[in-house]
């Protein structure tokens, strides 16, 4: 597994030129103490450090890990960490392109350099999850016997990807997306270094803000993109990146939303009235640009479901469960894939017939409330179950519904302030239809009329 010709040729070219590699490489930290994130993972005695030699010694030696969490987010770069600083044999392998064959030399490579030198190997095996199981059972024994100290990484759930027997001889590691903070760090430090950009231009808020929604706290998106601006900037002769020199650079124009600002809740409304208006593709527009702008998935969800209940209601009874399937499964996905779930509900939305009864019910309701006619409950609906209630008077003459024909009693059940008001005035449109129907009849039967 020792380089090639062409590998080494390679690699001495970026040693003599380190700008012929992308700014992502060359940002690469050297140590655990540059590791932008992941701070649950570096700390003293962690088995990460430990794979670099700190505190090791003594009869425990370094564990096999899984490096669980999206790309993007330091997976490799603290496989390359390890293999900079440790004085271990390491050797990297993608199971893109590796197969038994390959792990089996690297085995054997392990064992030899163990038993001939006494020197231990680190295998990095990138995606694992794309191993087959027999490819993955082939790791067992190296693991076991500690031949070899894997770091696995994979982007899918391990607890599916990954059996079981390799996962009880590991450390399941989580790293955990990376915020904005840590990316503003980073490209800080891009900008500056030498081995980055070396000063040559600078970052304006105004396009830091837009890189930071363009990486979706992906840290190598974010430094493709830094440096894709930088290229466009100096090509034009400018020390700093502009805006607009970094939407031209990365196709993609900027997105003007605040999240925090009047904008967050301009578009938000305006997404709900497109709704309520049945302009299913000015709601898209409107979702849209949302998305596109980082906007908490939850939030846009949280919307959805109100406006179930606010602008549709029983016109469409399934509009509500659509929106609260919508916002679970946006609480379980995220982004990317939320944006279908999200897309899905609000199309359903607005085309969905409105109706907003259950709205000016409830407010007529809670109106007559606040307005004091909040009388009392009338003697035979209150609580009879206690002892000494029969004598009060309670629960007496109640009856009860599905002793008589139709499920339906003709007694009172409004407390006299309100009684004969009516809240609920039904639409004709959608499936509201026949509750309009059905009220009317209900009312009938209630005040006693056949």
């Amino acid at each position: 597994m020792e380089p090639d010709l062409f590998t080494a040729a390679a690699e001495d070219r970026q040693e003599k030129d380190p700008a012929s590699s992308p700014l992502a490489v060359r940002m690469r930290p050297r140590t655990l103490d540059e590791v932008v994130g992941q701070q649950h993972l570096l700390k003293p005695g962690s088995p990460l450090r430990r794979l670099v030699g700190e505190g090791a010694g003594g009869p425990a030696g370094a564990s096999s890990v899984i490096l669980w969490g999206p790309p993007g987010i330091g997976k490799t770069t603290l496989a390359y960490v390890v293999s900079q600083a440790t004085q271990k044999r390491f050797v990297e392998l993608s199971a893109i392109t590796a197969g038994v064959k390959e792990v089996r030399a690297v085995i054997e490579g392990a064992k030899r350099a163990a038993g001939g030198y006494g020197k231990e190997t680190v295998l990095f095996l990138d995606e694992i999850h794309r191993f087959s199981k027999a490819q993955q059972d082939s790791l067992l024994p190296a693991v076991e016997n500690r031949w070899v100290t894997l770091i696995a990484a994979t982007t899918e759930n391990p607890y599916f990807s990954i059996i079981s027997p390799l996962l009880s001889r590991s450390l399941l590691l989580t790293l955990e997306p990376l915020t904005d903070e840590d990316l503003s760090a980073l490209m800080r430090r891009a900008l500056t270094e030498e081995r980055g950009l070396g000063g040559a231009v600078s970052l304006p808020e105004d396009a830091q803000a837009h890189l930071l929604r363009i990486a979706g706290g992906d840290a190598r998106r974010a430094l493709t993109a830094l440096e894709a601006g930088a290229g466009s900037a100096i090509a034009k002769g400018e020390d700093e990146i502009t805006l607009q020199t970094l939407e031209e650079a990365v196709d993609r124009a900027a997105v003007r939303y605040d999240k925090d600002g009047d904008q967050h809740y301009d578009v938000a409304s305006a997404l709900i009235k497109s709704i309520r208006g049945s302009d299913v593709d000015a709601a898209l527009h409107y979702l849209a640009r949302m998305i596109e702008a980082g906007e908490d998935p939850r939030f846009i969800a949280r919307r959805l479901m109100i406006s179930a209940s606010e602008d549709i209601g029983l016109a469409d009874p399934t509009a509500l469960p659509i929106a609260v399937a919508a916002a679970q499964a946006v609480a379980m996905i995220g982004f990317p894939e939320a944006a279908l779930t999200l897309s899905h509900a609000t199309i359903a939305l607005a085309l969905a017939p409105k109706s907003n009864t259950a709205t000016t019910a409830i407010g007529a309701a809670l109106a007559d409330v606040r307005a004091g006619l909040a009388g009392s409950v009338p003697p035979h609906l209150r609580d009879g179950h206690y002892k000494g209630a029969a004598k009060l008077g309670h629960a007496q003459g109640y009856v009860y519904p599905h002793d008589v024909p139709g499920a339906i009693a003709a007694q009172q059940y409004a407390p006299d302030e309100i009684q004969g008001k009516r809240y609920y005035e039904p639409t004709r449109y959608g499936a509201e239809a026949r509750y309009a129907d059905v009220v009317e009849k209900v009312r009938e039967r209630l005040r006693g009329a056949t």
